[in-house]
């Protein structure tokens, strides 16, 4: 079993803080906390040094705000300093984590993300849809993940590798924050939950880095159960979503309980609604796509939302609110999503907007 041993000095190291610096002003470079800590950054950096080291550091309050695409979600804002140590510790931990999770996770891992997740399922599609028999698919979604995730037994995992105390108590520190509850109970939504509802023992903080990696090398307790328990081949995972691939419906329906007593049992979590066992002829949802042997579209909820954010980026281009580089950057952003499925009508649908704005008085000005 590979071991983290005496990382904590090079989590405290200042050469790594600097790199965690650079990384966490990526996109963020003017914002006014960004550049008041850039104002004294050697000084800045020599401080949060000092506090690790001698294990005063404490994680800052945070800003709470929604998020309401795709859905509801509450998401939690650090101060730049604690975004500096989350990079550091995130550059140290993530390498070697990040061999041990399975081939076929991908989520918030490098050379990994949507498009290859989408890649790959429809590659295993292809497989299967030239064997004989009638294919399904078995759909996992976990209910509420980030607000469930259970602190005492991510704990654990994580104490299962990691031997140095200090590094220990710090991520403890991170997890465990004293000043800022992050769980729902369960079958609960953010929006129906009151302050004093909120739980401190579960529950992780959407938007932060280390939480991204937590996610993974929690759910990598079930990804290891269904490969080398289960010896599920057909088994792709992005973050919370789980995709199985077989030809036989009463096997799938038997790993779904399996895999639902697995959650409860070992990580305290619950599948929600969307589970489903479904042919594979009706496509998949998978990663904002639905995906089948042959092509690939958007989902249609991505499909209105791109619309609809397209109108309102050529209001806002047409009244001067943004200027036609920051117009131009985000329509790059869709074209790339774009070219990664069957789009011809969205596309053109797009460009009729766009066309139908620029012919309109005062564009661009």
């Amino acid at each position: 079993m590979t071991m983290i041993t005496d990382v904590f000095d090079d989590i405290c190291d200042y050469e790594n803080l600097y790199n965690s610096y650079l990384e966490a002003r990526k996109g963020k470079r003017y914002r006014d906390d960004v550049l008041a800590y850039t104002a004294n950054l050697e000084s800045n950096l020599i401080i949060t040094q000092n506090e690790l080291l001698w294990g005063t550091y404490e994680v800052g309050p945070y800003r709470p705000f929604y998020v309401t695409e795709p859905k509801l979600r509450l998401v939690m804002a650090l101060q730049f300093k604690d975004r500096v140590v989350q990079w550091a510790i995130y550059r140290c931990l993530n390498p070697v984590y990040d061999k041990l999770f399975i081939e076929d996770s991908y989520a918030c891992r490098i050379g990994k993300g949507t498009h290859k997740a989408a890649d790959r399922l429809q590659y295993w599609l292809r497989q299967v849809s030239r064997k004989e028999g009638k294919w399904y698919y078995l759909k996992l979604d976990i209910s509420k993940y980030f607000y469930r995730v259970d602190h005492a037994i991510l704990f654990e995992i994580l104490k299962r590798r990691i031997t140095d105390e200090r590094l220990l108590n710090l991520l403890w520190k991170v997890i465990n924050c004293e000043n800022t509850k992050f769980g729902l109970p369960s079958g609960m939504n953010p929006e129906e939950c009151t302050e004093d509802m909120w739980l401190s023992d579960v529950g992780m903080p959407i938007g932060n880095l280390t939480s991204q990696l937590f996610a993974n090398i929690y759910l990598n307790e079930l990804d290891q159960y269904a490969k080398h328990e289960l010896k599920l081949h057909y088994y792709i995972r992005y973050m919370d979503d789980v995709i199985i691939l077989s030809n036989d419906k009463k096997f799938l329906n038997q790993v779904k309980h399996e895999i639902q007593r697995f959650l409860d049992e070992e990580l305290h979590l619950d599948l929600n609604s969307k589970t489903a066992i479904r042919p594979i002829t009706l496509g998949i949802d998978f990663v904002g796509y639905k995906i089948w042997a042959t092509h690939r579209k958007l989902k249609k909820q991505t499909a209105r939302r791109i619309i609809r954010k397209v109108k309102h980026m050529c209001e806002e281009l047409k009244s001067g609110r943004l200027t036609k580089e920051e117009f131009m950057r985000s329509a790059a952003s869709y074209k790339g999503m774009l070219q990664h499925c069957n789009s011809y009508g969205l596309r053109r649908k797009l460009n009729e907007i766009y066309q139908k704005a620029e012919r309109s008085e005062a564009f661009g000005n």
